[in-house]
């Protein structure tokens, strides 16, 4: 890949011990030990929403009060754009000085012109001030110097257990993007560090924005009112009680522009395979939804059934357009066949939790359809409902949240009781209301090629049981400030956790989500 000129330059310049000034590429002949990079105007707000590693704890390696510009933040070899989306907004929370310390390379690059896009708009500009080391040793000198208390995670995730474990070792906190780990062995090094973690009073976290998506939080909320939804279902392995599907592309934009992917992305070695990436969030929302507030034990209350992969097939061509790389390295080759490359990236899980049948789903495509981004479906059954939230052709691939009546429930009550339930939930989400839209033939195989082939497959709950008395929770156009927004708020979690301590159950849910992930990933290479 290519290098930043000037990066390039910061590079040969720190091997010499001269400090330069990135704003203006001025070269300073005055040689100094700590090499840093002022990058004047870019100050990080750290919205990397997560989940933290250890339980209440009141003795915090460093006290936190909540107070202005309290956390410090290192940014640590940013190689996903994830890093940046957490300073897309002002934080006050976060000082306004930002360590980075990073390989040379475009990544660190990449996440470096981001930010300065955030501070160069002209609405809600931020004002971060990076000050960044470029160099081979930048763990060390990292480590070496501790400049703030909160590590910032966001790249290639085979380096991601390394970092954690270094950062906690050194007493600091981590935030990191999702996963954590991607196989058996990193989830044994995961759970020695949480327990480390533990004894030094620091937080690992990850980013799990999800939980702040207006429709998933409707659906949480809906799934709590026995009147209308009753109890969960234990479901079976051929109608599991929970359906999550999330269909992602390689190609893509990211704050109004296309995204630029490292050439690593596309390794399974260095970015995990589907069924350990992207699951995390969908297996996260499950327990999130169907357990809320509840310790789980992943010994035992955790049961992986079974498990699949399969590749997505990439062709040079749509590569050399993903990441400015004309040629596939050399540590892909084996991964090559017939001059396309075959990317282990989805992949199917089946478990119980606590006894509910839970159906995970995960498909990446080159790209999906233009104006689709992200397509996502969360089916949920209850006792007296199903609830789900659709996002296929039939809704033009807007993300739409339902309910329909469980069968044997009448539906006068059925619609009485969503009715109450929606007005209470109006009282919180102004103008939530409730519509009758009665369910379309499922998606047939020809639509679905139609749609580019993204579109999601048949609903197993659904599929064969039209309901007359579906009904549509219509929210509001602009209620939710969009996927991007949702950063800040997990960062703002993080920083209430760091203050008061973390629940046990977050750090229950953590150590599940990894099991699930890393046995799942054995499970599939086994059926190789």
């Amino acid at each position: 890949m290519k290098t930043g000129k000037h990066l390039s330059r910061i590079a040969d310049a720190n091997r010499q011990g001269i400090r330069v000034c990135v704003k203006c590429r001025v070269y300073d002949s005055e040689p100094i030990d700590d090499f840093i990079v002022m990058k004047n105007r870019l100050l990080i707000p750290l919205l990397l929403a997560a989940s933290v590693v250890g339980c209440r704890t009141p003795h915090l390696a460093a006290s936190f009060t909540g107070a202005d510009g309290e956390v410090r933040l290192i940014c640590l070899d940013p190689g996903h754009f994830h890093a940046a989306l957490v300073q897309k907004y002002p934080n006050s929370r976060i000082d306004s000085t930002v360590w980075v310390y990073a390989p040379a390379g475009d990544e660190v690059q990449g996440y470096l012109d981001l930010i300065e896009t955030f501070n160069a708009r002209e609405k809600d500009p931020t004002h971060w001030q990076e000050k960044t080391y470029i160099g081979a040793d930048y763990l060390e000198k990292m480590l070496a110097e501790q400049r703030g208390n909160v590590v910032l995670l966001a790249g290639n995730n085979g380096r991601k257990i390394d970092y954690i474990e270094r950062s906690v070792g050194a007493g600091l906190n981590v935030f990191a993007d999702k996963p954590l780990v991607i196989d058996s062995a990193g989830f044994a090094r995961l759970e020695r560090v949480f327990s480390e973690a533990g004894g030094k009073g620091v937080l690992v976290y990850d980013i799990m924005t999800e939980r702040y998506d207006l429709l998933n939080i409707l659906q949480r909320e809906l799934m709590r009112d026995s009147a209308l939804f009753g109890t969960i279902v234990k479901g079976t392995p051929q109608q599991p009680a929970v359906e999550v599907t999330s269909i992602h592309s390689f190609y893509k934009e990211v704050a109004g522009k296309p995204l630029t992917r490292p050439a690593w992305y596309y390794d399974v070695t260095q970015q995990g395979e589907g069924i350990a990436d992207v699951t995390t969030h969908l297996i996260d929302l499950a327990a999130w939804k169907c357990f809320p507030g509840e310790p789980v034990d992943y010994r035992n209350d955790v049961e992986v059934l079974s498990a699949t992969h399969y590749p997505t097939p990439v062709t040079r061509s749509q590569y050399a357009r993903s990441t400015g790389c004309t040629e596939f390295p050399a540590y892909l080759s084996g991964a090559v066949h017939d001059s396309i490359l075959d990317v282990e990236a989805n992949g199917t899980i089946l478990y119980t939790l606590k006894g509910v049948h839970v159906a995970i789903d995960v498909q990446w495509k080159f790209e999906n359809p233009p104006g689709s981004g992200d397509i996502a479906r969360s089916v949920i059954r209850g006792t007296k409902a199903t609830l789900s939230i659709l996002q296929d052709t039939e809704q033009g691939y807007k993300p739409m949240l339902y309910a329909e009546p469980a069968p044997g429930v009448d539906a006068a009550v059925f619609e009485r009781n969503l009715a109450a339930a929606v007005a209470r939930l109006a009282q919180q989400y102004p103008g939530l209301t409730a519509v009758l839209e009665p369910v379309s033939a499922t998606v047939s195989s020809k639509e679905a090629k139609t749609a580019g082939k993204a579109a999601l497959r048949p609903v197993r709950v659904l599929a064969g049981q039209p309901s007359a008395a579906r009904m549509r929770i219509v929210v509001p156009a602009g209620s939710d400030p969009g996927h991007e927004a949702h950063f800040a708020s997990v960062f703002r979690c993080y920083t209430d956790y760091l203050v008061q301590g973390m629940p046990q159950w977050e750090r229950d849910a953590i150590l599940a989500k990894y099991y699930i992930t890393t046995k799942a990933h054995a499970m599939a290479q086994q059926k190789r």
